[in-house]
């Protein structure tokens, strides 16, 4: 990461640029429903995962408060030029917009954002670029939330969010806001994640998706809870949402037979359409055949903490 910072002579004022700031994607070890809130929202219990898929962000400070974003293509190194504004809908630019009305800074920010993780795979890409947002925004600018607003401002964006600014992979409870810092050991994973989509609300409306399974413990997760987690289970539990999701999506279990021929036992990652399976220590693949073009896989290991830890 690059920070262009202000001159020393007036070293209170805010950066000038952030370049390079990363946003990784996420994997869920296992995805539980355990019940559903009397507002309609679902209640899980999940391990989030970080891993080495990360899209990159560049910022660069404006004066004039307004806040624009565009898209960089491989190559790009630099945001420049002028952009429209996005859409609302835009996690990114609504990430801003809250920190902004949040700290009532009158600075604004140009947003360049080259993407790499998957749209609509389950890996919780749109939610790690907002994080990143967040974190990064509050140094551009000069600002500092407290954390139990930041927080607050997260999950008003999205359940994943919070997550994504806890430091490293965590047990999530709730609708992703009660979240326990988690240890794991280092592992390789192939993720493939086929074209098609699927649609998240579809999922948790479908009748037939199980929404009473057992609640689970970090001591049922992990072999030992209370220091680094030397052991750990990483085919523990289901992913409750695969098998509605598998119907919406034939993909998916596409997906998933093509690990089998690799001899690999493979699970959905969050509401899809990406899956995953762990690498057996000591070895990797290096034959990633065998699928139809369009279809996107790699190896990939877990991180050590979300490269902003700390921020």
């Amino acid at each position: 990461m690059t920070t262009h910072p202000a001159p020393a002579s007036n070293a209170a004022q805010p950066l000038k640029a952030l370049y390079d700031v990363s946003a990784p994607a996420k994997l869920n070890l296992f995805l539980h429903i355990t019940g559903r809130r009397p507002d309609g929202f679902h209640l899980l219990q999940s391990v989030f995962m970080l891993i080495d898929w990360c899209d990159t962000l560049h910022f660069e400070l404006r004066a004039d408060g307004r806040i624009t974003r565009e898209d960089l293509c491989e190559g790009d190194t630099r945001s420049s030029g002028e952009s429209e504004m996005l859409p609302a809908e835009d996690l990114c630019v609504r990430a801003a917009r809250a920190l902004q009305a949040a700290c009532g800074t009158p600075l604004g920010v140009h947003i360049g954002l080259k993407k790499s993780i998957p749209a609509q795979a389950g890996m919780g890409g749109g939610s790690s670029d907002a994080a990143s947002c967040l974190l990064a925004l509050q140094r551009l600018w000069g600002v500092r939330l407290p954390a139990s607003t930041l927080q607050a401002l997260a999950l008003s964006l999205g359940a994943d969010v919070p997550f994504f600014l806890s430091g490293g992979h965590a047990w999530v409870e709730g609708v992703g806001e009660k979240i326990t810092p988690l240890a794991l050991p280092p592992a390789r994973f192939v993720v493939v994640k086929p074209p098609a989509g699927v649609s998240t609300p579809g999922i948790f409306s479908a009748p037939g998706l199980k929404r009473d399974t057992e609640t689970a413990t970090i001591q049922g997760f992990a072999a030992n809870a209370e220091g680094p987690l030397r052991s750990v289970d990483f085919g523990f539990g289901r992913n409750d949402l695969q098998p509605v999701a598998q119907e919406m999506c034939p993909q998916i279990g596409q997906s998933l037979d093509w690990l089998k021929t690799k001899h690999l036992q493979g699970r959905m990652t969050g509401s899809g359409s990406a899956v995953f399976a762990q690498l057996p220590h000591g070895t990797d693949l290096t034959d990633l055949s065998g699928l139809p073009d369009g279809w996107k896989v790699r190896t990939c290991s877990n991180l050590e903490a979300h490269p902003l830890a700390g921020w």
